[in-house]
């Protein structure tokens, strides 16, 4: 019989203690009905497959219900939904506004940066924190050509049209400009600066569900030239809005940088019947991350690629680039989520952030259970990675505890200035 994993279960009291800061979540606020926790909501595309570790009845969101709500059952079944969902109700009204910030005391995080459209009640900074959406903005031309490559960017483009639409409100702005030159100068850069000024710390591209990630180094007069003979009509082919697009990510992602913003990139397996994942492989930035214009950029491999975690780990030889574990959090086993862990851990223990991708995954799975969950099995995931390093000599128990803290709170603390 193997003897207890000392280690690993000292150092899992340890990390349970660490006051999280939370790179990735889509929390939402405590209006009803709220629909602005993503710019490109998966719910448009219907029903695909989820993972099991998604369904409610999996033993982590039951873990989740009786940590956040007493849920005293083993199983839940039919007889059990209704008495659990008053109690959710009951303590959703109990807090009110200030619900959100009770779900982050009851997990152990001190600050959740979420993505949104736009804040709202009962996010409140210090305790959260802006990331807003950006894909809109390289997309000032018709995007019908676009859409047609797939049912589910047929559903998902729309949307991102919607949003531009509200940014140019946003700014009084009631046509798109002549030129490139004046896009830039009286929507892209303005709308930055908005953000920035509403207290936003980084901005979200979620690419890769609408096209790959190779962003290639356009010149200006070829995109000026895209730009100018379609802002008034017609249909780029798809080559000619790739190069604006492309042209356009990078002035974005250096305006962020700019103004201190850092740029979040969604690299990832799924969602959708469509998706096409190897269009989000991290190593299809490389050529952005090495452009030297954008090292004043600080970029966030959000999700920590998934399937290609180890292609995330080279991109952090990048002195811009760092990588989180939302996403994995939630779909992987802590074993699984420890394994990429300990590779990551060896050589980057500085780029590597702490996330859930807390969301809502329908009306009985509320961002709150994922919070929990995402950070419970993180903190498990460190713990056995870390564990094992100490165990193998690969780092003394001080060190992994400092490595542990840099992984829940320092290091994101420092990219976003929040210590």
């Amino acid at each position: 019989m193997m003897p207890p994993d000392t280690s690993t279960a000292a150092l899992r009291e340890f990390i349970g203690g660490i006051r999280a800061i939370d790179n990735h979540t889509h929390a939402n606020t405590v209006v009803p009905g709220d629909t602005e926790s993503d710019a490109l909501s998966l719910e448009v595309l219907g029903d695909f497959p989820l993972p099991v570790t998604l369904h409610p009845e999996s033993p982590g969101w039951l873990a989740a219900y009786r940590a956040l709500y007493g849920f005293p059952y083993e199983e839940l079944s039919d007889a059990h939904w209704p008495g659990l969902r008053a109690t959710m109700r009951a303590i959703a009204e109990q807090q009110g506004e200030g619900f959100p910030a009770w779900v982050l005391d009851r997990v152990g995080t001190e600050v959740m940066l979420t993505n949104r459209v736009a804040m709202g009640p009962g996010l409140a900074p210090p305790r959260f924190r802006w990331v807003s959406f950006v894909d809109a903005l390289m997309l000032p031309l018709s995007t019908r050509a676009e859409a047609a490559v797939t049912p589910d960017r047929g559903k998902l483009y729309p949307l991102e049209a919607s949003l531009l639409r509200r940014y140019l409100t946003e700014l009084k702005v009631g046509a798109l400009p002549a030129t490139l030159e004046a896009y830039l100068r009286t929507v892209v850069t303005p709308t930055l600066e908005r953000h920035q000024q509403a207290g936003c710390v980084a901005v979200k591209f979620e690419a890769a569900l609408l096209r790959s990630l190779d962003f290639a180094d356009v010149a200006s007069q070829t995109a000026s030239a895209v730009y100018s003979r379609y802002v008034g009509g017609g249909e780029p082919t798809h080559a000619e809005y790739k190069a604006l697009q492309d042209f356009l990510f990078r002035g974005i992602a250096r305006e962020a940088g700019r103004l201190g913003m850092a740029v979040h990139i969604h690299s990832f397996e799924g969602p959708g019947a469509y998706y096409a994942t190897a269009g989000a492989d991290p190593l299809l930035l490389e050529p952005t991350f090495n452009d030297p214009t954008l090292r004043h950029t600080r970029f966030v491999l959000v999700h920590g690629g998934g399937v290609f975690a180890t292609h995330a780990r080279a991109m952090l030889w990048k002195p811009n680039v760092y990588v989180d574990t939302s996403a994995m959090a939630l779909l992987y086993p802590p074993g699984s989520l420890a394994v990429i862990l300990r590779d990551w851990l060896r050589q980057f223990p500085d780029k590597v952030l702490f996330g859930t991708d807390a969301a809502s995954f329908g009306p009985d799975t509320g961002w709150e259970l994922a919070a929990w969950l995402g950070t419970t099995q993180t903190r498990t995931a460190l713990a056995m990675a870390l564990g094992g390093m100490v165990r193998d000599g690969e780092a003394s128990r001080t060190r992994a505890e400092e490595i542990a803290t840099r992984v829940m709170r320092t290091n994101a603390g420092e990219l976003y200035g929040l210590m």
